[in-house]
């Protein structure tokens, strides 16, 4: 028995030995990969504050920046936080195509849309944050990507808690605007975002902030507006699962919206946080929790409350909102394409002045 105990640790020291070996495996298989710089070597664009090590260089090759996904940086922790957000999302979705049919019955596409979004969303922040830092041009493109995904992903939960948690009451009124209001506000925010980005030229940082937090607060308010009215009957349907993710989902997107407006870990620590411990990475894993509250609470309402909202939604309306949903994403694509015009013009300007 002792000697199977032993052949077992000695199995186990072994795995873990190997797994050390790994960032050494990858340095001598990438034997060329420049390490990272300090923060006065990059342009103030690409500048975090507080953050003043572990940037990388600007300039290098594509494989450079795809091989720096296994490199510590900066940019290391904000990757890989998404990254295993999109595979969990993933397998949520496999796990729910078992018991939900997403072709046949309509009533679901509210939901897929959720789960695409999500997937939308966290898939761009990888590409931001892996592939930002090659160049200014990069920088802003990848960004402004990011920026369509988290405008997709505001219309997913927007669609969701219209369709799936909205009461009678709420829906008496806001029906036929709720979401053409939505889509609205989810492109003004893409907007937003994506001019506040632009502002970085020759603004101070908080400009950016305002401009990317306000029109996005905007629009999470009246996004979430018929889960907060039915969280205020809590006591009157304390029976109901749902709410509990409902009211995780709010907890989490509240706090995640903090660490995304104060950087209060890099501040607090200075030069200790630069490549684990920022603001920007706890409103990550804040966003993803508060995502997967959100998907389940709203398959708890897609099963749990079809009664009503098969109802309440004519046979048409989950292919108005995947319509809408196509509208918003085109608009946000205008919207990308028109600032990105205004980035090159500048950096063209630059150009000629230097």
């Amino acid at each position: 028995m002792a000697t199977i105990v032993m052949e077992k640790i000695g199995r186990v020291f072994i795995t873990l030995q190997q797994i050390r070996e790994v960032p050494r495996m990858l340095t001598e298989a990438a034997p060329s990969m420049p390490g990272t710089i300090r923060d006065i070597d990059v342009p103030h664009y690409f500048r975090e504050r507080y953050i003043g090590t572990g940037y990388r260089p600007l300039n290098q090759n594509w494989r450079y920046y795809f091989l720096s996904l296994f490199q510590r940086h900066n940019e290391t922790i904000n990757v890989w936080t998404h990254l295993l957000a999109f595979l969990v999302i993933l397998i949520k979705l496999r796990q729910l195509t078992e018991t939900v049919d997403f072709v046949g019955d309509p009533h679901s596409w509210p939901l897929m849309i959720l789960i695409l979004s999500s997937l939308t969303y966290s898939a761009c922040s990888v590409i931001a944050h892996l592939l930002g830092g090659k160049s200014e041009l990069c920088h802003y493109t990848f960004f402004y990507l990011d920026y369509v995904g988290v405008a997709q992903y505001q219309y997913g939960s927007a669609v969701v808690h219209f369709y799936y948690a909205v009461d009678e009451g709420l829906h008496r009124y806001m029906h036929g605007i709720f979401m053409p209001v939505a889509t609205i506000l989810n492109c003004l925010s893409c907007l937003g975002c994506c001019y506040g980005k632009y502002c970085n030229h020759n603004s101070p940082p908080w400009v950016r902030k305002v401009c990317q937090v306000v029109p996005s607060g905007l629009t999470y308010m009246w996004d979430i507006s018929p889960v907060v009215k039915r969280l205020m009957s809590w006591s009157t349907a304390s029976d109901d699962p749902a709410l509990i993710y409902h009211f995780g989902q709010v907890a989490f997107f509240l706090s995640c919206t903090f660490f995304f407006t104060v950087p209060l870990l890099e501040r607090c620590f200075p030069g200790r946080c630069d490549f684990v411990g920022q603001s920007h990475q706890v409103f990550h894993v804040l966003l993803t929790c508060c995502t997967l509250c959100q998907i389940h609470a709203s398959y708890l309402d897609y099963v749990g409350r079809r009664q009503l909202y098969s109802h309440l939604h004519g046979s048409n309306d989950a292919t108005l909102f995947v319509g809408f949903y196509v509208v918003s994403l085109v608009v946000c694509a205008l919207i990308v394409t028109f600032m990105l015009r205004k980035v090159k013009e500048v950096l063209d300007l630059k150009n000629k002045c230097k």
